[in-house]
Order: structure tokens, then C-alpha cells, then sequence
């Protein structure tokens, strides 16, 4: 699991105190908008009761008009009449001009505009405000049913209803309006109610519409109609009830719909508004908390943010320098920023990696300085040791009077003496190393004519530098106890292998061999000190190896196929890219 830095620690204790809040914001936010919910449509139900209750008055009064007329001793007068001619005498047009004028008094006492109406069926006619004329019988039959009657007029935009009452006395024939004495109509249009419902209509968000299921739609006069059928047609084939409230989902948007009926009329007062309207203000009250706990939460982040790049990064680099110190990189350098305390801090910890820095830059360059001197001390002894067997060779030929191989090791000698008096390089190519190898083998096959060699290394690899006088001794002790040692001749082979890890150059011998246990020995013998009874050789080589290229580099002995030793100079890859570029290491 990452750790935590700081700032991401700032940032998750914001997220933490933040969350009981938006919880309990949404919490309280959810309960508003269900509490709002409820009382805005209990307050649109009273608002839509009262509605209903002023046109059921009006109704209820337009209901007793016809008690009310009976009274009148004109109008109770006027059933009594009956026409002798086809003229109507003073008496008559005087009675007749009071009852219109009486009608027209109970016609303006209403808010409404209604119509009063006087059949006399004895007469044949009927008195209104402002006429009397014959009236057409059957049609008067055919209307006459207790209650309201509704009837629709026109069609269209222009589409309204007729609401009439008709009364008969005696009430006994009202079945049988010919046997009537008189017969009353109260008579009043739906736009009284449009009237009311364009009151009612008191702002944008409302569309208040008066509805019967199998009779119609009274709009009001700014009423939205195409989407107020959509509403009508989803509540047609749905029971109604007498106050009910829901939300109906039209065009891909809810609506608030509010229903009221009338118990006097059997009419709807259904009224609608869009739900985003009524939530609006809840709505900017939670962009309004969004936007608040937003720019409280950036600039919480940005105040951490501020801690996190004040403390944290500063904190972060001092560990990190501190890491790399560990590692021994005395060049680390802390740059501080602006003027506090990590500054001064960082001041004080480069004036402290300076000093220690100049410490072991002391002390590296006397190990330096011993390592050379070591390295130039074992590379002296190889010389000597060269040199000795070259004059006990020549010693040999003399006595064997094998001149041609005296005057070849003489010319070696001289030649070789020449190079290294003049080298002033601690590595050399290895071309030149198997250089001097190869003039090596020729002079002692010269002493040993069955003697053969091979010397296979790949052309990239002879550019590659070497200490001076690696593979030379290996070969030289492959020859002298490998196989002069034996009889008849023998095979020298120098070979180069490339492993993932380590480059090798390989010397092997067809000589007597040695044992694993003398193997060992001679393996371990290496890594100490050398005494008087140690060949100086193949120790000088490990050692020069260790100090050049570290531990892991040196000899390696195992039995060779061919029969006798194969003795494995190694060294590790990683360090051949800057070996051959001439770096110390």
C-alpha cells in the first residue's frame, strides 16, 4: 500500500468532514422539497375548493331564482292570463313591461350574465328582460329534465356551454309541460366560469380548466389546449376522485396536477403547472450549496496543496538527499526557495555535504593513490618473473646448441623489453596482449616442434583494452606445467566467450591435468596473500583483475575436454563499456 503523502491526507480529511454535511444537506434538501410538495398542493386544493364553492353559490342562487319569481304577484299573475285575440290589451303590455323589468333587476343582481325566462304555456309565449315572443313547444319538451342541463354551442376556438334549469309549477307537471300554469329558465353561459378561471389564472405557472368526462373542456382564454388535451386524454380513462392530487409526466416533463370536483354540477376543476417551476428555488438553493461547498473544497485543496509544497516537498527532498548521502553521493546539493526555514535548513545541510565530501575526496584519493602503487608494484613482478623463464629458456637452447630458437627469444626479449619500457598505459588492446602471446608460442614451439596452438577471438573483442600482461602468464603456465610436463607434444587453445553477464578468455591445454580437489586448492590460494612457496603468475593476474574490475572478476580453473586445465579469465559486462572507454575504476 502507497503511503501517504500529506497533502493526500489534507484532501481525504476534507472529503471526510465534507460528506456528513452533503449527506445532511440532501437529507434536509429531500425532506423541503416532500414537505413543499405537500403543502403546495394542499394549499392549491383549498385554493381550487374555493373556487369550487364560488361557482357551486352562484349555482345554488341561480337555483332558488325560480321560488323567488313564483312570489312575485306579477309573475304569479301572468300564469292566469289567457289571450281572447291576437292583440294584447294595455293591462296586458303594462303587466308584461313589469315583469321584464323585474327580470332584469334579478338578472343584475348576479356578478354573472344570466338569462331569466317565462313560459306561459296558457299564452304560448315567453317573457324575457328585454322581449316576449312565441316560443316553439316541443323544443321546450325536449329540454325540460331535471336539474342542470349542458348544452355545447359552437365548436372550435369559439367553443362554449349553455347551462340552464327549468322549473314548472305546479312542480307536479314537469313531466307534462302542457299541463304546466308556468314554467321558469334560468339560463347562464361558461364564460362566466372562463371569466373565472382567467381570475383564477393569476400568474404564467398556472392553466386552470373546468372538465366534464362526456361533455367538454372549459379552457380559460390564455390556456395552453393541445398539451391541456394531452392531460384531459390521460385522465379520461382514469377514476377521478373528488380532491385528488398527482403528477402526470407530458412531453417528457412532470407536471403538478391538482383536481377538485363540484357537487352541485358534477363538473372537474383540474389545474396544472410544471414541476421544475415549483422546484425552481430549491433548485438555485442547490446550485447555490454546490457552488459553495465547489469553492470551499478547491480552496481547502489549494490551502493542503499550499502545506503540501511548503512542508511536504521540502521534507520529501531532504529525505531524498539524505538517501542518496546514505548511498554515498556526496554531490547532492538541496536548492531552497524564497526565504524560511527549509532554506536555512537546506543552507546548513549543503555546507555540511560540502565538508564531508571534502573529507572523502581526501581519503578516495590516497586509496587511489595505494591502489595504483599496488597495481604498478604487481604489475612490476610479472616482468621479472617473464624474464626469467625467457633466460632459462635461452640458457636451455644454448646448451642444446639450437641457436635459430636463442637468436628468435633473443629478438623476442629485445622487442618485447622495447614495449614495455615505453608503455606508460596500465591497459593495453587485446590485440597486442595476444600479440605477444602468439610470439610466445612461436618460441617455444620452437623448443617444442609437436607443440600447437589456436588463438580464436572475435574482431570486436581485439579493440577491447586488458591490464597489461593477463593472458600472457596463463599461457605460459599452460606450456611449462601443463605440457612440458607430459611427453610428445601437446595443444595450446585461446578462445573468447560472451555471457550475459561476464566476458571470458579461455586458455586450455591438452596437458596431464589436475585433480578437483587440486583445482580447489589452487583456486583458493588466490585470495590470499602470496608466500614464498606460491608461484607469483597466475596470483599476480587474480589480483591485478580484483582491483580492476572488483571481486567478481579474477580466474576460474575447471577440467578441460581437450584433457588438461582450462584456466577462464573473467570480468563482469557492466564495467567492459567504461573499461574500454579508458575509465578508472
Amino acid at each position: 500500500m502507497p503511503k501517504l503523502t500529506l497533502f493526500r491526507k489534507m484532501a481525504i480529511l476534507l472529503i471526510v468532514m465534507l460528506i456528513p454535511i452533503i449527506i445532511l444537506y440532501f437529507y434536509s434538501n429531500r425532506t423541503s422539497t416532500e414537505v413543499l410538495g405537500k403543502e403546495l398542493n394542499k394549499s392549491n386544493s383549498s385554493q381550487l375548493d374555493f373556487f369550487q364553492s364560488q361557482v357551486n353559490s352562484n349555482i345554488d342562487l341561480f337555483s332558488l331564482w325560480p321560488n323567488l319569481m313564483i312570489q312575485d304577484p306579477d309573475i304569479f299573475g301572468f300564469k292566469d292570463i289567457f289571450l281572447n285575440s291576437e292583440y294584447f290589451n294595455l293591462d296586458f303590455i303594462n303587466l308584461v313591461k313589469r315583469i321584464e323589468t323585474k327580470l332584469n333587476i334579478q338578472e343584475s343582481s348576479s356578478n354573472w350574465k344570466t338569462k331569466l325566462f317565462i313560459y306561459s304555456p296558457s299564452l304560448g309565449r315567453v317573457v324575457s328582460d328585454n322581449d316576449i315572443r312565441v316560443y316553439n313547444d316541443a323544443d321546450l319538451k325536449r329540454r325540460m329534465k331535471p336539474g342542470w342541463q349542458v348544452t355545447r354551442e359552437d365548436a372550435g376556438e369559439n367553443e362554449h356551454f349553455t347551462f340552464s334549469l327549468i322549473t314548472a309549477y305546479p312542480y307536479s307537471s314537469f313531466n307534462h309541460p302542457e299541463d304546466a300554469n308556468l314554467i321558469i329558465e334560468v339560463r347562464f353561459d361558461s364564460r362566466n366560469i372562463q371569466d373565472m378561471l382567467d381570475k383564477f389564472k393569476s400568474d404564467s405557472r398556472r392553466d386552470p380548466v373546468y372538465y366534464k368526462k362526456d361533455v367538454g373542456i372549459i379552457y380559460n382564454r390564455t390556456a395552453n389546449r393541445s398539451l391541456t388535451q394531452e392531460l384531459m386524454n390521460s385522465l379520461r380513462d382514469q377514476p377521478l376522485e373528488d380532491v385528488e392530487n398527482r403528477t402526470v409526466e407530458l412531453r417528457g416533463e412532470d407536471y403538478m396536477v391538482n383536481i377538485v370536483s363540484s357537487a352541485t354540477t358534477g363538473w372537474y376543476l383540474v389545474d396544472y403547472m410544471p414541476l421544475k417551476d415549483i422546484v425552481a428555488p430549491i433548485e438555485k438553493s442547490n446550485r447555490l450549496f454546490y457552488f459553495a461547498v465547489g469553492s470551499l473544497l478547491l480552496m481547502s485543496c489549494l490551502a493542503a496543496y499550499m502545506l503540501y509544497a511548503q512542508v511536504q516537498v521540502p521534507v520529501k527532498k531532504l529525505v531524498l538527499a539524505f538517501s542518496k548521502l546514505k548511498n554515498g553521493d556526496y554531490s547532492v546539493r538541496l536548492e531552497g526557495k524564497g526565504n524560511n526555514e527549509f532554506s536555512f535548513v537546506f543552507k546548513r545541510f549543503n555546507l555540511m555535504v560540502a565538508q564531508i565530501q571534502e573529507l572523502f575526496e581526501n581519503v578516495y584519493m590516497e586509496r587511489i593513490h595505494v591502489r595504483e602503487a599496488r597495481l604498478k608494484q604487481l604489475q612490476s613482478q610479472i616482468n621479472p618473473h617473464f624474464f626469467y623463464n625467457c633466460f632459462s629458456f635461452i640458457s636451455s637452447m644454448a646448451k642444446l646448441q639450437n641457436m635459430q630458437a636463442v637468436v628468435a627469444m633473443s629478438q623476442n626479449l629485445s622487442s618485447y623489453y622495447r614495449y614495455t619500457t615505453r608503455q606508460e598505459r596500465d591497459v593495453v588492446p587485446l590485440e597486442e596482449e595476444l600479440g605477444f602471446v602468439r610470439n610466445y608460442l612461436e618460441i617455444q614451439k620452437m623448443r617444442k616442434p609437436k607443440l600447437e596452438f589456436s588463438i580464436d577471438i572475435p574482431a570486436r573483442m581485439l579493440k577491447w583494452e586488458v591490464p597489461l600482461l593477463v593472458v600472457q602468464p596463463l599461457v605460459e603456465n599452460a606450456v611449462l606445467h601443463g605440457i612440458e610436463s607430459g611427453s610428445g607434444g601437446g595443444q595450446v587453445r585461446i578462445y573468447s566467450e560472451l555471457h550475459e553477464h561476464e566476458t571470458c578468455v579461455v586458455v586450455e591445454d591438452s596437458g596431464k591435468g589436475m585433480t578437483l580437489e587440486a583445482m580447489e586448492e589452487l583456486q583458493m590460494s588466490l585470495d590470499v596473500p602470496m608466500d614464498q612457496e606460491m608461484g607469483c603468475g597466475l596470483w599476480n593476474v587474480q589480483q591485478r583483475m580484483q582491483i580492476r574490475y572488483g571481486d567478481s572478476a579474477g580466474l576460474r580453473f575447471s577440467p578441460s575436454q581437450m584433457g588438461g586445465v582450462k584456466v577462464t579469465l573473467h570480468w563482469p559486462n557492466e564495467l567492459e563499456d567504461k573499461n574500454n572507454k579508458g575509465e578508472l575504476t
